[in-house]
């Protein structure tokens, strides 16, 4: 048996017990990762080399991007943003069947074109639109599901933090490009979304009763003018070349906590401990995940493993429609028992270097990757957005479940779609002169 074979028998092995057991995620890689290291050099020599893997994995400027962009979307969650844009859904939707389902899935999109974050925008938009809906006669299994399947739009849609991790891990793919990228993508799975909402929506008799004035309407969109400034302040900041995503980030959380303090007086100072506690906790979970699964990807790198596993799928068939398919259905397998962030950094050295031989663009794939795995977030039993829908909205994952399947259908459509028609992720970031 060779050492990669060896090396990676042990990653897979441990890492598959650990989990099973319980172990935390980063814990888990950590562990298996160094012992994969034992067969290749003396002990004391593959602690420090883990170690220095770490340091060296973290110590990357882009990272700083991610902490800013979590604590700003900490802000604008507490800020009085969400209901800001809400009401400028309302005005989109009308009265056209499921309005306020449909008011819930485009408040997803800009709501998380705003905080990046998809448990963030399930639960603000959840425990506001949800509790309407049901005074309405909206059933509450299809407020949530329609409020749990729209969610995960805010991870396609910039900013994004997977895809910085993305960028990282992927050898330094363009942020820009990628944010650039997610548009179109996140904007089908919302339509998509929408369609299932509408035919739902029709079939039970769900409509709005409420007639806004046009004098409301102004008002409405007048309050939500500043969020969507935020959007094309750091979006436009980054791709025209202003300012760097890193500088970017900092930009959002100057500009959201100023607009929630002052704008909308939404927030006080004295709240501002609080939120950065939160943030510092969550970034602590993700840089440290990072960190460990950099000594993974250098053992990876240093056996080898990913070039075995591209010849064995490449040796199985030629076939670029079979092995993106195969590709495909493993990460939504994975994506239902693994967060985004490790599954980001554990398959992309082993998926990338098979799709660049495919002749597919790393921006192409880091967008399909990133969909995959955004599906596994509305998934038992690791969807986290799924869990946080389930509990805003007042239901269990087995009555919601059922609704969750005619979504599950339509998003599938588009991941095919996003898939096997590049131009739908590369397009926009062409155009905007941030792809060659």
């Amino acid at each position: 048996m060779s050492i990669a074979t060896l090396s990676g028998l042990i990653i897979l092995v441990l890492l598959a017990i650990m989990l099973i057991m319980g172990v935390p995620i980063a814990i888990a890689l950590g562990i298996a990762s160094v012992a994969a290291i034992l067969p290749i050099m003396p002990a004391d020599v593959a602690v420090v080399t883990a170690s220095q893997r770490i340091f060296s994995g973290i110590s990357v400027f882009s990272l700083l991007a991610i902490p800013f962009f979590i604590l700003a979307g900490n802000i604008m969650n507490k800020g009085g943003i969400a209901i800001r844009l809400i009401n400028l859904a309302k005005i989109m939707t009308g009265r056209m069947p499921g309005a306020l389902a449909q008011t819930n899935a485009i408040a997803n999109m800009l709501f998380g074109a705003i905080s990046g974050s998809g448990t963030a925008a399930a639960s603000a938009m959840g425990s506001i639109i949800g509790p309407v809906e049901e005074e309405e006669g909206y059933s509450k299994d299809f407020s949530a599901a329609a409020n749990i399947a729209t969610a995960p739009t805010g991870l396609l849609i910039p900013p994004s933090n997977v895809m910085i991790t993305y960028s990282l891990v992927a050898g330094g793919a363009s942020v820009s490009a990628l944010f650039m990228a997610g548009y179109i993508p996140g904007i089908l799975w919302g339509l998509a979304c929408m369609v299932v909402i509408y035919f739902l929506a029709k079939k039970n008799g769900y409509r709005s009763t409420v007639k806004y004035t046009a004098k409301e309407k102004g008002k409405m969109f007048v309050q939500a003018i500043p969020c969507l400034l935020l959007i094309i302040i750091v979006i436009g900041g980054i791709i025209f070349g202003a300012f760097t995503a890193t500088e970017g980030s900092v930009v959002a959380v100057v500009y959201s906590l100023l607009l929630s303090i002052y704008g909308y007086h939404s927030m006080k100072w004295s709240d501002v401990p609080k939120v950065l506690k939160e943030s510092a906790e969550m970034t602590g979970i993700i840089i440290f995940l990072i960190g460990v699964s950099s000594i993974m990807s250098w053992v990876m790198a240093f056996t080898g493993i990913p070039q075995m596993v591209s010849s064995a799928i490449l040796g199985m068939t030629h076939s670029k429609v079979i092995i993106l398919l195969m590709i495909n259905i493993i990460l939504l397998i994975v994506g239902t028992f693994m967060d985004m962030t490790p599954a980001v950094l554990i398959f992309t050295p082993i998926f990338l270097p098979i799709c660049t031989e495919l002749g597919m663009d790393m921006i192409h794939f880091g967008i399909m990757i990133i969909f995959n795995l955004c599906i596994g977030t509305i998934t038992p039993p690791v969807g986290t957005t799924l869990f946080v829908g389930v509990r805003v909205g007042g239901v269990t994952i087995e009555s919601v479940f059922k609704q969750l399947l005619l979504y599950f259908g339509a998003i599938f459509i588009v991941l095919m779609l996003v898939t096997y028609i590049p131009q739908l992720s590369l397009w926009l970031p062409t155009v905007m002169g941030v792809l060659k």
